[in-house]
């Protein structure tokens, strides 16, 4: 099954009150009142061009950027941003900026499923890079094993789809020197880039740090598709590591604006950039979402399922019964609870749970849940 059946399957199960859903992160529950009444205060026109061609609005980039130096501790200035069509769109542009046709790009396994078809249809070349087998750490090892002279670009994301986990500065300041390394060896230099559109939503304290502080050849996407939980409202963008050398930084700004404009004008929406200054204090409700997921870890390790706790995103990773996540989830199927088997992942013994389902669907769907691992345990006897 493809990503896009898959995602028409569950979308066609969205009129279906009594299905219980937890494949992809969409909401369950009204949007946030911060979203609603922050694209109400953009709506209507306060001059002639309100809703004429916008590139990347000075308002949307002072804010990000500010935004980042808070989080990040790095000396963002707003040109080092590119407003973009979520995440979708800043990983797009960062494609189209720093790679030519037939170069290799390296990706995470298991990591997001688009990774792979987004850069086939920019005629480039996906080469995996597992990470580590048990705790799903990031594996610098094998992403230096994974690095050829025609290597131009690696991908990587914390905190992470699917496993959740969250990489500490330690590991970003390892990769930094195998990439430099690297870059050195070959004579070409070797991009990073950071996908955080979960950076907001971690768990327990966790602390987080990009690898734009480690490695000054990093572009940085995001989305607030996540953290408002409304990824039907196209909203992200690219930004620069300040800590690029100025000439470089200063092409990669200048470029951006004619490249959006060449993928297909890879802006977002007016309204969308007006709301960026109210859409930074919005944020999904953590401490409800860890609720969720210590609900929903405790009883299925409980029940005797194989678990990755998830330390950030809202999903939660594990290994099905039995090693096959495609018989496991077609028989969850069956009785009304669906879930995302790891094949979407190139992982085919696992399967996702996503959290952004309501309490009452966790309640329901956890009988059935238990009973699968259950009637497992009395099979393998």
């Amino acid at each position: 099954m493809t990503v896009s059946s898959f995602l028409a399957e569950a979308q066609e199960r969205g009129n279906d009150p009594d299905a219980l859903d937890f494949t992809f992160g969409n909401p369950h529950e009204m949007a946030l009142p911060g979203l609603v009444s922050a694209m109400q205060e953009q709506l209507e026109p306060r001059s002639v061009d309100w809703y004429a061609y916008k590139t990347s609005e000075r308002s949307a980039q002072e804010v990000v950027a500010s935004g980042l130096r808070s989080e990040l501790g790095l000396d963002f200035e707003p040109a080092d941003i590119a407003m973009t069509q979520g995440a979708f769109g800043a990983i797009s542009l960062a494609f189209a900026l720093l790679a030519d046709v037939g170069d290799e790009v390296v990706i995470p396994v298991p990591g997001w499923f688009c990774y792979a078809p987004m850069l086939h249809a920019a005629n480039l070349v996906p080469v995996g890079a597992p990470l580590a087998p048990v705790d799903f750490s990031l594996d610098v090892g094998e992403i230096a094993r994974a690095i050829t002279p025609r290597t131009r670009l690696v991908i990587v994301n914390s905190p992470a789809n699917p496993t959740g986990r969250v990489y500490p500065k330690e590991t970003w300041d390892a990769l930094a020197e195998v990439l430099d390394e690297a870059s050195r060896r070959h004579g070409r230099r070797i991009w990073l880039l950071s996908d955080e559109p979960y950076r907001r939503i971690r768990f327990d304290g966790i602390g987080f740090a990009s690898p734009a502080g480690s490695y000054p050849w990093t572009l940085i996407d995001y989305s607030y598709g996540k953290v408002l939980l409304a990824p039907g409202q196209r909203l992200g963008y690219l930004a620069i590591s300040p800590l690029l050398e100025p000439a470089e930084r200063s092409a990669l700004r200048e470029a951006c604006n004619p490249v959006q404009l060449a993928i297909g004008w890879g802006f977002p929406d007016a309204l969308m950039q007006y709301s960026v200054p109210a859409l930074e204090s919005v944020s999904i409700d953590v401490a409800e979402l860890t609720r969720k997921r210590d609900r929903m870890f405790d009883a299925l390790h409980s029940a005797g399922y194989t678990l990755t706790k998830p330390e950030g995103t809202f999903y939660l990773w594990g290994r099905a019964p039995g090693g096959d996540a495609a018989t496991f989830c077609r028989a969850l199927a069956e009785q009304g609870v669906f879930v995302m088997p790891g094949t979407l992942f190139d992982q085919p013994a696992h399967w996702r749970i996503s959290l952004t389902a309501t309490m009452e669907m966790i309640e329901r769907a956890l009988p059935v849940l238990e009973a699968a691992e259950g009637m497992h345990r009395q099979t393998a006897r």
